[in-house]
């Protein structure tokens, strides 16, 4: 029961009914309420633009550090090996070049052969670390996707699978298995 100060009453009950006298309580029944949608097309689109940000708007904090981790990590190796791949490429050009003047670095601890593949594997490293990065990134955009489409998704403390043993009777004889009960409310 509510009161107020004009000694009338509203009647309320515990399910968030309410028995209004039209008179007495002054209730504007035509009141919209708005509730705002999360959208994936948004948090998709914020991430495209931003990495990250669409995690942000997701409420997803903690995610944000792991995608510029793991985009950093990706673009050092990218940058390491195309630093590498332009030092034996140069070599092996200086000592295939049939110029005497010229003289790589690594005269006398590689031969040719080992320039050659030490360059295509910094090569064939770095373009594996730029797919990467971009694997990272469009990971990014798909995980703001599905988080804003499971943002308002309710995972309860009710939820649980049981796994018991079970003795079950036969005709002839018991038999041992597992019972498996899943419970959700």
């Amino acid at each position: 029961m509510i009161k107020n100060n004009s000694n009338t009453s509203c009647n309320v009950s515990k399910k968030t009914s309410l028995i209004l006298h039209p008179h007495l309580c002054n209730v504007n029944l035509f009141a919209q309420v708005q509730t705002q949608e999360h959208s994936p097309k948004k948090a998709s689109l914020y991430s495209a633009i931003l990495p990250g940000s669409g995690q942000y708007y997701n409420e997803k904090y903690w995610k944000i550090p792991v995608i510029y981790v793991g985009l950093a990590a990706a673009l050092y190796s990218a940058n390491q090996n195309q630093s590498k791949y332009t030092d034996y490429h140069q070599a092996y050009e200086f000592r295939t070049d049939e110029n005497p003047n010229t003289i790589d670095a690594y005269v006398n601890q590689y031969t040719d052969a080992n320039l050659l593949t030490l360059k295509n594997n910094h090569r064939n490293n770095r373009d594996l670390a730029y797919i990467l990065s971009v694997g990272i990134y469009l990971l990014n955009i798909i995980d703001a996707s599905v988080d804003a489409h499971l943002f308002k998704f309710n995972v309860n403390d009710d939820i649980s699978l049981n796994i018991q043993p079970q003795i079950m009777q036969g005709a002839q004889e018991n038999t041992l298995a597992l019972s498996l009960k899943l419970n959700w409310n």
